[in-house]
């Protein structure tokens, strides 16, 4: 029975984040070739921000969830997130930047909000929660890379390279939704909220919204 709950929770999760899908301006402009070289630079200092604190969130989400399944997601995911940060410096590379120069800049306080919510779960939500927010949105966090790695090859001329940061987080990592769906199983079995659950992913949904319109404000 939890299987077939955890299967009807996301989809009602993907219903309401459906409902407020909007456009993506960001993309839309470096598809075309119009978006200015510097925010790409922008696009790189919040990713080694977001990724450095994700993998963090990711490492207590283990620590405080160490059972099978969901240790083994939040694990996994960590170690993901370590990937990226090594992927990201040959992003920077391109732009003729380092992390070092990189994270001296400011960042913008709306694009940093996904990992900030991300953070205060991690540390003081359930499972269930962070799984099910991960599983409803990861396709389109996914789709976003795709287009923004091929956009930088047609458009900016990077290399196969230089967009290997963008490329690896354009697929879910093998077997993660069969992980992600178990632990909102093994989470609705053990009592958790079904409301709570479904208003992170919303929540998630929002600020990933937020991070892609504050790299495109002004323009």
């Amino acid at each position: 029975m939890s299987d077939r709950e955890a299967a009807g929770l996301v989809a009602r999760a993907r219903r309401e984040i459906e409902a407020g899908v909007t456009g993506n301006r960001f993309l839309d402009l470096l598809e075309t070739g119009d978006l200015p070289r510097e925010r790409l630079v922008w696009l790189a200092v919040e990713e080694y921000r977001i990724v450095r604190s994700d993998r963090r969130s990711f490492a207590l989400l283990a620590a405080r969830h160490p059972d099978p399944p969901s240790g083994d997601l939040f694990l996994g995911l960590a170690q993901g997130e370590g990937r990226a940060l090594a992927l990201l410096d040959d992003f920077a590379a391109a732009l003729g930047e380092s992390e070092k120069n990189l994270n001296t800049r400011e960042p913008l306080p709306f694009a940093q909000a996904y990992p900030a919510h991300l953070a205060q779960r991690a540390a003081f939500g359930t499972a269930t929660e962070v799984a099910l927010a991960m599983l409803v949105n990861l396709e389109e966090w996914g789709t976003y890379c795709a287009r923004t790695a091929r956009a930088l090859r047609a458009r900016y001329d990077f290399s196969e390279q230089a967009v290997a940061f963008f490329s690896f987080f354009a697929e879910s990592p093998p077997g993660f939704d069969e992980q992600a769906l178990a632990v909102v199983a093994a989470g609705l079995d053990a009592g958790d909220d079904p409301v709570d659950a479904v208003r992170c992913a919303r929540l998630m949904h929002a600020y990933e919204t937020a991070f892609w319109n504050a790299l495109a404000e002004g323009l």
